[in-house]
């Protein structure tokens, strides 16, 4: 008999259907989860907590220190490649391919998410369908902009995507120099009349104003969440320039830890989770947001979720997934503080660019004198 104990995040998308799912898992074996903050999920130091847990639910920004730290077990060792090759065609978007790194999948996909935008219809009946529409209706007060956290330098990302930038692709830089200026004088337009204290706010914390205030109209990028899709919250794609939707995935992926031996009972649940019918089903009947496709096209799953999947199915198709590289999270964080002081006049574009083109280049660099980081990278699956 074992007592696993894994760590999610503390919001009812990240924790109630993982909660009602635990206890007894079979074999006399147990589960439970305990939880951690958005902004923990978003920052903690991966090998501390994989010391402590049996499962992680994190993003895969996460891989590039797990694999450094050697702290998570390769999932494609614990499942036979029938089951990982069902679960890959099963999958919304990239979700499961964001947690593909060096011949391994290192998490299973329980959630999916990508930035989408959120309106509010009665102070804006008709989502903007470009850039240029979204800035006109940020000249009425009515838009906010996510700048939280590492959200800002996400939501540069995604609006670079948009106007045909893929960022990190290149060997020797992360943006395309005049796709970064002009998305960053977006953001800036964007945000220039916003509601005062939204800068602030994290995704739920906007979505709650949003919701309660009636202050807030339109965000352009913000994680979506089903939790809040409602007639007053309307969730759709962002605004594009005329070709590939322009949008950052995020979600969160089940991870067995190095201190685990899996059992057969704990395997056999994380595959129950993974399973269709669980995803059509138990999942988005507690608050969760499902990764598996059919769940996202499925009539009565969008209908009770006032059209959330449907609406930004195509979104989440078409998502950028960010570098695994090792300090990738603490690099978004500083080059979203850089974004910031840009938004706020304190920073040139001129500045800015080249200031998060150069901590881009020094994680970059690190990585390649990594030993364990490039080991993982070269290993195949056994």
């Amino acid at each position: 008999m074992t007592d696993f104990v894994g760590l999610t995040w503390d919001h009812p998308r990240g924790r109630h259907a993982l909660e009602a799912a635990a206890g007894s898992i079979g074999s006399g074996d147990s589960l439970r989860w305990e939880a951690q903050s958005l902004e923990g999920f978003e920052s903690a130091p991966i090998d501390e907590l994989a010391r402590r847990y049996d499962l992680l639910v994190l993003d895969h920004p996460h891989l590039g220190d797990a694999l450094v730290a050697q702290c998570l077990v390769p999932v494609d060792t614990l499942f036979p490649p029938a089951q990982l090759a069902q679960w890959t065609d099963a999958a919304i978007g990239p979700s499961l391919e964001s947690y593909r790194l060096g011949g391994h999948v290192w998490a299973l996909p329980l959630d999916a998410a990508t930035q989408v935008s959120a309106r509010n219809p009665a102070l804006v009946p008709v989502a903007p369908e470009s850039w240029d529409d979204a800035i006109r209706l940020a000249g009425d007060g009515l838009v906010a902009t996510t700048l939280a956290g590492p959200h800002a330098f996400l939501s540069l990302c995604s609006i670079a995507v948009s106007l045909g930038d893929d960022p990190a692709a290149a060997s020797d830089r992360l943006f395309d120099p005049a796709i970064a200026a002009e998305a960053l004088r977006l953001l800036i337009a964007l945000s220039a009349l916003a509601p005062a204290g939204t800068a602030a706010l994290n995704p739920i914390g906007l979505l709650d104003r949003m919701r309660d205030a009636g202050d807030i109209g339109y965000v352009p990028l913000i994680y979506g969440y089903v939790t809040h899709s409602s007639p007053s919250v309307v969730f759709g794609p962002p605004p594009t320039a005329g070709g590939r939707i322009g949008s950052t995935i995020g979600g969160t992926g089940i991870a067995v830890t190095t201190r685990t031996s899996a059992t057969p009972a704990l395997l056999a649940h994380l595959a129950w989770l993974l399973d269709a019918e669980t995803q059509s089903t138990f999942i988005p009947e507690h608050d969760g947001q499902p990764s598996a496709a059919i769940a996202w096209h499925d009539d009565h799953v969008d209908a009770a979720a006032s059209g959330f999947y449907r609406a930004t199915a195509a979104t989440i198709d078409q998502s950028w997934v960010r570098p695994r590289l090792p300090g990738f999270t603490r690099f978004q964080s500083a080059a979203s503080a850089i974004v910031r002081d840009t938004v706020a006049g304190r920073l040139s574009p001129a500045e800015a660019i080249p200031l998060i083109e150069r901590r881009f280049t020094d994680i970059r660099a690190a990585a390649a004198r990594m030993p364990a980081f490039a080991h993982a990278l070269q290993e195949q699956p056994a």
